[in-house]
């Protein structure tokens, strides 16, 4: 590794030093923060992530190295790295390679050696805003300049950037389920979560219309995860709004939820910092039982406008600031939750949502 001094400029000014870590050059996006204690590389690879710069909370990231199989996506999707400890050796016999060979093979900029509590409670303070991290270029008057060319999270359309650029499907094409799969940034993990529960998926192009969906003859649609502002994606809400025309059973997680709720009338918004962890506490409003749930979002579903909606209730509730978590459509076999459940990384305490979709398809 080499030992070269990066910094870290927020769009508000404050700056950290440290060094730098994988590639050496610049990279800019909006900061956010995780607070998950492992599965960093799960994290890398979430398409969700695209356009952000991750602060890991977690003191050492690339202890136990990286393995291939881990990933969630086929590259890495953060924009950089804002971590502690970076550690370049690592203990795992499985492991193929370490965090730096990974980060120089995928062109990823990162700074190591700052105060990521410093970090996060700023953040957690101002909110989100966009940042620059380089190891190139050390003068603050010319990264200032850098980030105003930066564009703001808040109407930008990134799902578009990270989709499929063809069709594929995994599974057993004489499974029990056929499910059509809207990729917005789909996760390895949620196509697993299907496939274990004999599913054969078809996984579609953001842009694919209903029309090219419906010849798949599923028996019921997801609608994936994915980054950027749900107010900027009138293409895929017009889409949901066709699937839940043609009255077939519909999930949908994260962006999924956003973009449901839309397709109703109901609004979306953008959270001060938006919920990144593996510890957020969720109760299902039908069961009265609570879930430890893995988040990861900027943008979450108007609490107020769902309260008065007519189209839908709310199902899920966030226990830490009240924010919406889950929903259904009334009539309808369609249901969304804000969350994971299929939690890479992550607890398993709301993987019977994909068991509750089966018994739709039934």
């Amino acid at each position: 590794m080499q030992n070269t001094t990066a910094i870290l400029l927020l769009e508000d000014g404050t700056h950290f030093t440290g060094f730098s870590c994988g590639k050496i050059g610049t990279a800019t996006g909006e900061i956010c923060f995780n607070t998950s204690m492992t599965g960093y590389q799960e994290l890398f690879t979430d398409p969700s992530y695209s356009g952000q710069l991750l602060v890991s909370t977690n003191v050492h990231v690339g202890n136990y190295g990286i393995k291939d199989q881990e990933e969630e996506s086929d590259q890495i999707r953060i924009a950089g790295l804002i971590c502690r400890e970076y550690a370049n050796s690592f203990s795992r016999k499985q492991a193929d390679s370490s965090i730096e060979d990974y980060f120089i093979q995928n062109n990823l900029v990162g700074i190591t050696g700052v105060d990521t509590r410093a970090i996060v409670r700023h953040v957690r303070e101002k909110g989100a805003m966009n940042a620059i991290v380089s190891s190139e270029h050390t003068d603050l008057d010319f990264l200032k300049n850098e980030l105003k060319k930066v564009p703001a999270m808040e109407g930008l359309e990134l799902s578009s950037k990270v989709t499929t650029k063809a069709e594929y499907t995994v599974g057993d094409a004489h499974a029990k389920y056929k499910i059509a799969a809207l990729d917005f940034g789909i996760k390895k993990n949620i196509l697993r979560n299907f496939t274990e529960r004999d599913c054969y998926v078809k996984v579609f192009p953001a842009h694919t219309t209903f029309k090219e969906l419906e010849q798949f003859g599923a028996d019921g649609y997801f609608i994936s995860n994915g980054p950027g502002d749900p107010a900027a994606m009138d293409y895929a809400v017009d889409t949901v709004k066709q699937i839940l025309s043609a009255d077939k059973p519909l999930f949908g997680i994260c962006l999924g939820n956003q973009l449901l709720a839309r397709a109703v009338g109901i609004p979306t918004y953008k959270l001060h910092h938006g919920h990144r962890g593996g510890n957020h506490p969720v109760k299902n409003l039908k069961t009265g039982k609570c879930e430890v749930t893995t988040q990861n979002h900027g943008f979450a579903v108007d609490m107020e406008a769902l309260k008065q909606s007519d189209k839908a209730v709310l199902t899920h509730i966030n226990l830490n600031d009240n924010s919406v978590e889950g929903l259904e459509i009334i009539g309808k076999k369609a249901f969304s939750v804000q969350y994971h459940p299929e939690a890479a990384p992550g607890p398993h305490d709301s993987r019977y949502l994909f068991d509750d979709f089966m018994k739709l398809l039934g």
